[in-house]
């Protein structure tokens, strides 16, 4: 897949080393919904400061705000820090999530 907005992409990465990379986290979650096998050993984001850093999605923090707009339209957004996540949601509304709520979450959408 071709990548077009770094700063919402998302990888999966299995436990034989294959990357599987989506334009949007809420694909890579919706993706590992999915998946009954779900044999991966890295789950990697993109930080919205850093667009082309990728971090451990299990310890970043997301918003979902209608102040970012994310390419497939959940407005989902990384930040590597929680605190840079509650400034940008302080600025802009929307909700906090961790890996764990944010995954609830989606798939209850």
């Amino acid at each position: 897949m071709t990548i077009v907005d770094t700063q919402h992409a998302a990888e999966l990465v299995n436990n034989k080393g294959k990357a599987f990379k989506f334009d949007a986290i809420e694909c890579m979650v919706n993706h590992l919904h999915s998946d009954t096998q779900n044999n991966y050993s890295l789950f990697l984001v993109n930080d919205y400061l850093s667009p082309k850093t990728l971090i451990d999605a299990t310890t970043a923090s997301y918003i979902i705000s209608p102040a970012i707009t994310s390419p497939m339209g959940a407005n989902l957004t990384a930040f590597s820090k929680t605190s840079e996540a509650e400034k940008t949601v302080d600025k802009g509304g929307g909700s906090v999530y961790n890996w764990e709520d944010l995954k609830r979450y989606l798939k209850q959408q």
